[in-house]
């Protein structure tokens, strides 16, 4: 239940395995995931220009306060996830954002799992090694 004098905007991302709890506030650009800064926890270039996609094609990058639980899957997994999530928040807060972040498609959902593995195979394709003799 969100109250009505609740200061924050939530927003839930998936990617794979990894589920990512998004709350913004309006603020001066502090962004932590897991309690640590953004920097630290994603420490790739591509992870981080994918994390702060969203403020950076809405140009609010210095207007929100950003804090983020994520959990499961592998750090690209997790960046994907932590980018819908933030994106849904600030589609929820401002509504003039979501021609943007469609245009630059920030709000569809990539529903790629991993494929599983059958019977038989060493993985989900990857068959044993052929012997002749």
């Amino acid at each position: 239940m969100v109250l009505a004098t609740d200061p924050y905007v939530w927003g839930t991302g998936r990617r794979k395995t990894s589920v990512a709890r998004v709350r913004i506030k309006s603020g001066t650009g502090k962004f932590q995931v897991n309690g640590r800064p953004v920097e630290e926890y994603f420490t790739t270039d591509e992870t981080r220009l994918a994390v702060h996609r969203a403020l950076d094609v809405t140009e609010s990058r210095e207007s929100y306060d950003v804090w983020v639980n994520v959990d499961g899957g592998g750090v690209t997994g997790q960046a994907g996830a932590v980018s819908l999530g933030l994106s849904r928040a600030l589609k929820t807060d401002n509504q003039n954002f979501e021609p943007m972040l469609r245009e630059h498609g920030l709000l569809t959902r990539d529903s790629r799992m991993i494929e599983r593995k059958k019977y038989g195979f060493r993985k989900a394709r990857r068959s044993t090694q052929f012997s002749k003799r």
